[in-house]
């Protein structure tokens, strides 16, 4: 029998190689800043299993400039970079576990915002970043004292990325009638990434009416995710992406140990179980919708 320590090892340990996709892909969205080991391990690393793109995704100033340095430095990735919806109330309110992480000498309130998304902004205009995102709402990890920010700063990403061509890369959760309120007030961007979907497949069809891509992370594999797969089954082929979210959602059978960009495959697979097709046509249309989305 395994000892405690044994078993907690186990949980922590990196999940095994998948097969290689016969088809190359992209990994959407990841935090390479998040994961153990070397930038340079993780591409290598997904390379040999045959997903040769990652999107780094920022959360905050500090990763907004991590993530578009590692972009300028490796051709195999691609940045976006945002304040997290969960950062913009930090910000406004002072938080020092949030703000004052950025080196940003500030107390909080409104001008910090502004301050925050001038930077954000300028790392837009940047030709390898790709997106600006993660933005959008977030109703479980912020209460109604935040919500006016966390609005106001999304609203300010939809007309970055606009202005600057970009992608915008949407995180929503608990918040879908909100964040479909405000994409149509504001207008939304030619191309919109609803990152790790979360919705059912009633909003998959008011989304595919509205040409927002939609990306799946490995949640999809989870028992309790139906809602998902229902949603995988009537999205548009040409709006469906694929993510790892790593180093979080790691898909089962590995759920609760580190995601990293190499697990993608196991995502892939069944993504195109779900909809019952084979997995190099339903890798060649990943591959294809998220050049397409991400203009790389």
């Amino acid at each position: 029998m395994p000892s405690n320590a044994d078993k907690n090892t186990d949980k922590n340990a990196a999940p095994p190689l998948p097969a290689p996709l016969g088809v190359p892909v992209a990994d959407s969205h990841t935090h390479l800043d998040m994961q153990s080991g070397t930038v340079e391990e993780a591409l290598a690393k997904a390379a040999s299993v045959g997903v040769t793109t990652v999107v780094q995704v920022g959360c905050d100033v500090r990763g907004s400039r991590w993530a578009a340095e590692t972009a300028g430095a490796h051709d195999a990735v691609h940045a976006t970079v945002a304040l997290h919806p969960n950062e913009a109330p930090r910000i406004v309110h002072g938080d020092p576990d949030g703000w004052s992480r950025q080196g940003v000498r500030t107390p909080g309130g409104a001008q910090a915002l502004d301050e925050a998304l001038a930077e954000i902004d300028r790392l837009a205009a940047l030709p390898h970043v790709k997106g600006v995102g993660e933005t959008g709402l977030d109703h479980f990890r912020t209460g109604p004292e935040g919500k006016e920010a966390q609005e106001d700063s999304f609203r300010a990403h939809i007309e970055m990325a606009k202005r600057h061509g970009k992608a915008l890369v949407i995180h929503d959760r608990d918040a879908h009638a909100d964040v479909l309120r405000v994409l149509k007030e504001e207008g939304a961007p030619e191309r919109t990434v609803f990152h790790c979907y979360s919705g059912d497949a009633e909003m998959a069809e008011i989304c595919a009416r509205a040409g927002y891509f939609m990306s799946f992370a490995g949640n999809v594999t989870f028992k309790n995710a139906q809602n998902l797969r229902d949603a995988v089954a009537v999205a548009p082929l040409e709006l469906l992406l694929v993510e790892t979210d790593a180093p979080f959602l790691t898909p089962a059978p590995y759920r609760g140990r580190p995601n990293a960009p190499y697990l993608i495959p196991v995502t892939v697979r069944a993504m195109a179980a779900v909809r019952d097709i084979d997995e190099d046509t339903l890798a060649t249309a990943l591959a294809a919708n998220t050049a397409r989305a991400f203009d790389y």
